[in-house]
């Protein structure tokens, strides 16, 4: 189960937003029942890239294996 306060994995590009699959981001709202999650993609420097409204099939859980990576984002 996903909880508000967890950092979550997009798993697909979502374009109009500069965001990328395996962009990691914190969810800020749980809908009823899990429906759909609020989450937010700030950069390492603490800056807002956006706050969408996912589903559940566009984001997991962090995975133990899983590794932080760094890429620019163009778009601030």
């Amino acid at each position: 189960m996903i909880n508000e306060h967890d950092c979550v994995v997009l798993t697909q590009d979502l374009p109009d937003s500069g965001l990328k699959n395996g962009d990691i981001g914190t969810v800020v709202h749980v809908h009823p029942g899990g429906e759909g999650y609020e989450v937010e993609f700030i950069t390492l420097a603490g800056e807002t890239v956006a706050i969408v409204t996912l589903l559940p099939a566009q984001l997991r859980p962090i995975a133990r294996g899983d590794l932080a990576h760094v890429r620019n984002l163009t778009t601030i």
